[in-house]
C-alpha cells in the first residue's frame, strides 16, 4: 500500500482538458480550455501545482499551489484517484468536493458545489489527458448502459486514520417499465453484509431516486461519467457525493464521499466494478 504522498505522485505530468459547467438538468453551461501541470521540485521536496486555465476572449487565469504535506482534508487510494473538500456540513454555510478518479492516461474529475440555502448550486466536470497520449474520450453515458449487474470490489478509507476495509460489491439494475428503474446494490461479507434496493424515474438524462427522506438524483454526464448527490442538503440526514466513470464499456469506477447525520465527513469510498451480466 503507497503512502499517502506516494499517492499524489500518481497525478505528476501536464493534464491538457477543460472545465466544464453544467446545469442542475444537465445542460453545457460553459467550457473552459486548461492545462494543468503536476511537478515535483527542490530536490522532490515540493511538488508544484501550476493551473492555467483559458477563458475564451478572456485574460489566462493562472494559480500555483505548492504541496510538502498531505491534508486532513483531502485523500489519496494507490491508484491516485483523490477527493478534497469540506470535512463539515453546517446551515447557512458553502460546502461541496472535489471528486477525481484515474483511468490510464486519462483523468475525470467532478466539483459539487451546494449554497447557502442548502441547495445543490454548482456543478463542473473536469475531462483531462496527459500531454502527448492519444486517448478518446467516450460518448455520454446512457442509463441503458448501466443495466445489468455488476460485480467489484470497494476500499473505505477514513479521516481519522482507521485501517483501511476492502470488501466485494455487487449492483443489479434493471428496467422496471418505460419510466422507472430498479436498484438492488450489496456489499459487505458475512455479519457486514448490506443490501438496499431503490426505484429511480427516468427523466431524460436524469434519474430521480424520490422514495428516501433525502430525495437524490443522478446527472449521466459527457464522457461517460456520472453525478450522484442530493438536490438539497437536509439537516439530520445522511448523505453522499459521488461520481462516476464508464470507462472502457464494461468496467466502471465510482468514487463515494459519505457523510453522517451530523454533517461530518465519515468515509472515501473507490469502487471498481466489472458488468458480469446485461440484462
Amino acid at each position: 500500500m503507497r503512502s499517502q504522498w506516494e499517492c499524489l505522485l500518481q497525478n505528476l505530468g501536464e493534464w491538457q482538458g477543460s472545465f466544464t459547467r453544467f446545469s442542475l438538468q444537465g445542460e453545457q453551461l460553459e467550457d473552459t480550455p486548461s492545462v494543468l501541470n503536476l511537478e515535483q521540485v527542490n530536490d522532490n521536496q515540493i511538488v508544484r501545482l501550476t493551473l492555467r486555465r483559458f477563458p475564451p476572449n478572456q485574460p489566462v487565469n493562472e494559480q500555483v499551489l505548492e504541496f510538502t504535506n498531505i491534508g486532513r482534508n483531502i485523500m489519496f487510494f494507490d491508484s491516485g484517484a483523490f477527493s478534497q473538500g469540506s470535512m463539515q456540513w453546517a446551515p447557512f454555510s458553502q460546502f461541496g468536493a472535489e471528486l477525481a478518479l484515474i483511468e490510464g492516461n486519462r483523468r475525470l474529475r467532478l466539483v459539487q458545489m451546494f449554497n447557502q440555502e442548502r441547495q445543490l448550486s454548482s456543478l463542473t466536470l473536469i475531462r483531462e489527458k496527459l500531454a502527448g497520449t492519444d486517448a478518446p474520450e467516450r460518448p455520454a453515458l446512457t442509463w441503458e448502459q448501466l443495466l445489468g449487474e455488476w460485480q467489484g470490489e470497494a476500499v473505505t478509507m477514513y479521516p481519522d486514520l482507521r485501517p483501511r476495509e476492502t470488501y466485494p460489491t455487487h449492483l443489479k439494475l434493471q428496467q422496471q417499465d418505460n419510466n422507472h428503474l430498479i436498484q438492488q446494490l450489496s456489499f459487505g461479507t458475512g455479519t457486514s453484509l448490506r443490501r438496499l434496493t431503490s426505484t429511480a424515474r427516468i427523466d431524460g438524462s436524469m434519474l430521480h431516486f424520490d422514495q428516501s427522506t433525502l430525495p437524490v438524483q443522478i446527472l449521466l454526464l459527457p464522457d461517460g461519467a456520472s453525478s450522484n448527490c442530493p438536490r438539497e442538503i437536509k439537516s439530520g440526514q445522511p448523505f453522499v457525493l459521488e461520481v462516476g466513470w464508464l470507462s472502457p464499456p464494461n468496467h466502471r469506477q465510482r468514487l463515494i464521499r459519505s457523510y453522517s447525520n451530523k454533517g461530518e465527513l465519515l468515509n472515501l469510498t473507490l469502487v471498481k466494478e466489472e458488468k458480469v451480466k446485461t440484462l
